[in-house]
């Protein structure tokens, strides 16, 4: 039976434990909300993606709707007329919110994830507005 040195332990303390569990917590505790801000950015993503892809949609479709003076431009105008449709599993529903035959508005609404609740919209002028700026979670 090999002989123990008391002088010579081996080993972590209770102490020293603590302390490393200690530091995992605070590292853990400044992390975990960075990463949930930085994947409600990721996921708010989608939504400036798809509303460019309505206008450009809804762009061409002015330009192909255009009767007898005055243009009908926007007007008669749907995500489905367009050619829009979502792919993959969506995080925001989209919708056309006020048509006219000169303007219009289309919604992204967040039902998913991180960004329940969230909302941006596009119009006719390209502007992308993100309608609760203060929103994080």
């Amino acid at each position: 039976m090999p002989e123990q040195n008391i002088n010579n332990p081996k080993g972590f303390t209770l102490i020293e434990l603590m302390i490393v569990v200690a530091i995992v917590g605070i590292l853990a505790s400044i992390a975990i909300p960075n990463f949930l801000n930085y994947q409600a950015k990721a996921q708010q993503s989608e939504a400036r993606v798809s509303l460019g892809a309505i206008y450009v949609g809804m762009t061409a479709y002015s330009m192909g709707n255009t009767s007898a003076p005055p243009s009908d431009g926007f007007v008669g105008a749907s995500l489905g007329t367009i050619g829009f449709e979502s792919s993959g599993t969506p995080r925001y529903t989209y919708s056309l919110t006020a048509v006219t035959a000169t303007t219009f508005e289309a919604l992204a609404q967040g039902g998913s994830g991180h960004i329940v609740g969230d909302r941006w919209t596009i119009d006719q002028a390209k502007t992308i507005t993100d309608l609760d700026p203060s929103f994080t979670n």
